[in-house]
């Protein structure tokens, strides 16, 4: 049983570093994509369509064997966790990129107005004002992105990344038992998204709050 524990907690720590490490590229990569969705540029807007359509269009099954397995044929050689951050960063960021789109685009026209009429250019409307005002709009789906990209981590197991399901099917491997150590991962699983959510609502609050404080002094 000790023994059993001690390989689920050392696939804890696998997830948790996938999940960190996904949702950062994830990230960097949505507002990428989204940002290029919305740009006058019409190359950079096609390129930033074909890449969200392509991701989203694809699964993130064959995206990740794609990356352990064909990638090495070009030349490019990635260990099981550099495959799995890729197919997942890319794959989610592909829906985070939409996420960013339609947040800027909620914002009221007024805002748009009123840095024009302060002189600001394209970047610094984006980050002074849009973007700020916009976060608070993404944080929600965002939220719901990163607690499902949480449990896709499960298929990084295919490749033979050592996370919680893989030392599952380990432990049930070496012991017989198949109800106990899923029955953990399970409740890990639930406690890391649990986390997240409560993480993501204490954000949305407090820049909720921060919005609305300059309404309430005046």
């Amino acid at each position: 049983m000790v023994e059993s524990l001690s390989l689920i907690l050392r696939g804890l720590q696998t997830t948790v570093s996938l999940t960190i490490f996904s949702l950062t590229l994830a990230l960097v990569v949505s507002f990428l994509a989204g940002l290029g969705r919305l740009s006058k540029n019409s190359a950079v807007r096609a390129a930033a369509i074909a890449y969200i359509e392509f991701f989203r269009g694809t699964s993130l099954f064959v995206q990740l064997f794609w990356a352990f397995y064909v990638l090495p044929f070009m030349g490019v050689e990635l260990s099981p966790m550099q495959a799995a951050v890729l197919a997942l960063g890319f794959n989610y960021g592909a829906y985070g990129a939409e996420v960013v789109r339609a947040s800027i685009n909620a914002i009221g026209r007024d805002q748009w107005e009123g840095c024009v009429a302060l002189n600001l250019n394209y970047f610094q409307r984006l980050r002074h004002v849009i973007i700020p005002q916009a976060i608070v709009i993404m944080l929600p789906p965002f939220g719901n992105l990163a607690v499902t990209l949480l449990k896709s981590t499960a298929i990084a197991s295919l490749i033979a990344l050592p996370d919680l399901t893989y030392q599952a099917q380990l432990v049930r491997n070496q012991t017989g038992q198949t109800l106990l150590p899923f029955a953990i991962i399970m409740i890990i699983y639930f406690a890391i998204s649990t986390f997240l959510k409560s993480g993501i609502q204490l954000a949305e609050r407090r820049l909720g709050a921060d919005r609305t404080q300059p309404a309430r002094s005046a």
